[in-house]
């Protein structure tokens, strides 16, 4: 009896039949199409940009995707982007991270208005964005990771909901050991239903 395998190798690749009733073939396309199309994906962010003086310091930019109660709208994140941004000198040394949290509460934070990604739609946004420049008290912790300085991009393709009641956190930290330029940038998208 032969022993075959469980995936076929590359020169004889597993073959899939599409089905669609509608149009054929099929066609396979991310939630946000639809929701670009009929105007319920939305973008809102900020940077935070400081000159730090000869001791250095850090430059946090976070922003905050609150889901209000009794909306009935549902959030969910489609993209997560950002990144930071340094001019510095050689004897410098830099640090970065980002920071995704759920709940919690901003220090002296501004709103932000939503765009909505349809340039045609007069929908607006249920959500309400805030932007601070300092990290959230009180959140809990959804994912963390360290960074090179540059930018900052996470498809998440709906995979962080945020019901009404619900707020989650995108936060960019950098950091210089001496003086130099650093900005810090915070960018959501997401959709509506």
């Amino acid at each position: 009896m032969p022993n075959n395998n469980v995936f076929n190798p590359l020169n004889l690749p597993v073959y899939t039949s599409n089905t669609n009733t509608y149009i054929s073939p099929g066609i396979v396309a991310p939630p946000e199409n639809s929701a670009g199309s009929t105007g319920n994906l939305y973008n809102a962010g900020s940077t935070n940009s400081t000159t730090l003086g000869l001791l250095g310091g850090t430059v946090i930019a976070t922003v905050q995707l609150a889901n209000p109660a009794g909306s009935g709208r549902t959030l969910y994140v489609s993209r997560l982007s950002g990144g930071i941004t340094v001019a510095l000198n050689l004897l410098s040394s830099f640090s970065g991270s980002m920071s995704l949290t759920a709940n919690g509460t901003l220090s002296s934070p501004s709103t932000l208005t939503a765009v909505n990604s349809n340039l045609s739609s007069s929908n607006t946004s249920a959500a309400i964005v805030r932007f601070s420049s300092s990290a959230p008290s009180g959140a809990t912790s959804l994912m963390a990771m360290p960074l090179q300085a540059g930018p900052f991009q996470s498809n998440e393709f709906g995979r962080y909901v945020v019901p009404p009641g619900q707020a989650i956190n995108l936060s960019f930290s950098g950091s210089l050991s001496v003086g130099g330029l650093l900005a810090s940038t915070a960018y959501f998208t997401w959709w509506e239903v």
